[in-house]
């Protein structure tokens, strides 16, 4: 049998490994088009910034290394230029001599990945402008900024990889802009978790522009002029195109292979395209979401090992072994702070119109007492029917690595909030509490399902109605630090001798400062015949970083979310 792989990264070389573990008589071809196959993608960022020391760190394999330990015709700058799938044949092209041959197979896999998205501006050529895809990306970047005395860098994009690269040009003592097109950074997070990280990343002296687009690049005498739709400009040395990517498909779609709704190869649940010889993997296909069960794509490179494996089996072991989908479950660390995601957010819930409820929680990363604990925000989002998690999404300085984990076996097993106020963990005071985040989350999930609690978010908090009574429950102490307007403060250990004075024709609305006494709060009055009270989602704490952040934008005359 004799297999051939296109694209040697994460999806391919994953497969390859896979297959001669399966099969030792094999005969398998590796084609990659560039110099370097199964490097680690997501630490280029970090090598720029000189975090990781070593270029060699990079490379989890050589091709050399491959060959010897796995027995794999390895082909490196050698690219697949086309596909004759009625005669089972690849076109391959010798980047070095030109020269171009036939290659035959049994089966074949393709995992060319993702290329990224670069617009036709003006003046998108000029030197000093880089994308950042692959290693040889890497050197020319680190080699400017080394040889050109970069001083200033933006970076237009602020997802995972912009937020990354803003950082560690910002790590090697470069004055770093960042241009956002849409109103928020992260677009798979909801606001809530974003606008602490916005607070942040302006704290560390970055320049960040959102919901202002890029119209065009100009040479200068002094470096590059970026041209905005705003009528504004941001000089600068360098700019790392970070916009996004796109599936590499021109090769399936020029051998007629099926193309999805979303521009991906389309692949069954065996990873098979739609002619039975060939398979794909990686960023470059399209599956079903296992929550929306939209086409969707991921351009994450644990999914695409994993996709690697299975294509593995299923070509050596004949389709048993099926691929259940990605739920996107993403983390990235920007300066003191760790954004994580799983599932699907809020907002792209309501456009899927999927009926869900939100909470939001804050705890300590481990106990309180144990010195170094720093706090985490945790926002579910669930289904009001049974209780299914549908998204998760996380910030903090420590911790919120274990705990997506957590969230995200739990989404992919369809496991709801009852499950997971019963999840046990491992407890010791530097580790976690008693009470784990994730059960304190999964608890005002439930409250809610059971209604044993009315939850409002910071949003709708800010559009009261002129008859609500605003019942503040912190210390007198904590309302020196602020306050939300027209509010009264009983703090809640003087709540009951206190209830007479809040009236019971009115819609009581409580906040303290993270949402735990305001629930405390809530069931007092529930159960003293108080009918229409509702506590505030993440209280205080969550109310102050979003209006801050929104009167920013707002005085920057940013649109708001």
């Amino acid at each position: 049998m004799k297999y051939v792989i296109v694209g040697a990264v994460a999806g391919g070389a994953s497969a390859a490994a896979r297959l001669r573990r399966l099969d030792e008589k094999a005969e398998i071809i590796l084609f990659e088009k560039g110099e370097y196959i199964s490097y680690a993608n997501c630490g280029l960022p970090y090598y720029i910034g000189n975090v990781i020391k070593k270029r060699d760190a990079l490379f989890v394999q050589t091709a050399n290394a491959f060959n010897k330990r796995f027995n794999i015709d390895v082909r490196v700058k050698t690219e697949v230029i086309a596909i004759h799938p009625e005669t089972k044949t690849v076109i391959v092209k010798n980047q070095n001599t030109q020269e171009e041959y036939q290659e035959s197979y049994d089966k074949l896999i393709l995992s060319p990945g993702a290329e990224p998205i670069k617009p036709p501006l003006p003046g998108i050529t000029h030197e000093g402008i880089f994308t950042l895809r692959n290693v040889n990306d890497t050197d020319y970047i680190k080699s400017f900024v080394q040889q050109s005395n970069v001083k200033r860098a933006v970076v237009i994009g602020a997802g995972f990889i912009g937020l990354e690269m803003a950082e560690n040009l910002h790590h090697i003592g470069l004055n770093v802009s960042i241009i956002e097109m849409a109103k928020q950074v992260l677009a798979p997070v909801d606001y809530t978790i974003a606008a602490i990280l916005q607070k942040h990343i302006r704290s560390k002296g970055v320049n960040l522009l959102l919901n202002v687009a890029v119209t065009s690049f100009e040479k200068t005498n002094s470096g590059i002029k970026v041209n905005l739709n705003n009528g504004e400009f941001i000089e600068t040395d360098l700019v790392i195109l970070s916009i996004g990517v796109k599936p590499d498909s021109h090769l399936a779609t020029a051998a007629g292979l099926k193309i999805g709704a979303t521009k991906g190869i389309w692949v069954n649940e065996y990873l098979q395209t739609s002619n039975p010889d060939i398979y794909a993997v990686g960023d470059a296909i399209e599956f079903p979401h296992p929550i929306s069960k939209q086409a969707t794509i991921t351009y994450l490179a644990g999914p695409a090992n994993k996709q690697g494996r299975i294509c593995a089996n299923n070509i050596v072991l004949g389709n048993k072994h099926k691929y259940n989908g990605s739920i996107n479950t993403a983390i990235v660390k920007v300066f003191d702070l760790t954004v994580a995601t799983t599932g699907i957010a809020s907002k792209h819930l309501k456009i899927l119109n999927i009926k869900h409820l939100t909470s939001i929680t804050h705890s300590g990363s481990h106990a309180g007492y144990y010195p170094g604990a720093n706090q985490m925000t945790i926002q579910l989002a669930y289904s009001p029917e049974n209780g299914k998690i549908l998204g998760t999404q996380i910030i903090g300085v420590s911790g919120v690595d274990k705990r997506i984990d957590v969230f995200a076996s739990a989404i992919k097993n369809n496991h709801s909030i009852y499950e997971l106020t019963e999840f046990e963990h491992a407890y010791a005071p530097p580790f976690s509490s008693a009470k784990d985040p994730v059960n304190i989350a999964a608890f005002a999930a439930e409250n809610v399902l059971t209604e044993k609690a009315r939850l409002v978010n910071w949003d709708e908090f800010q559009n009261l109605q002129a008859d609500t009574y605003i019942l503040d429950v912190r210390t007198e102490a904590e309302t020196s630090t602020g306050i939300i307007p027209k509010s009264i403060n009983i703090p809640i250990d003087e709540l009951r001798k206190r209830i007479n004075e809040i009236p019971k024709n009115k819609k009581i609305l409580i906040y303290c400062a993270a949402g735990l006494r305001g629930y405390l709060a809530q069931r007092i009055l529930l159960q003293n015949d108080y009918k229409l009270v509702f506590n505030l989602s993440g209280g205080y704490q969550t109310w102050l970083v979003c209006t801050e952040e929104e009167n920013y934008l707002k005085k920057n005359k940013i649109e708001t979310v």
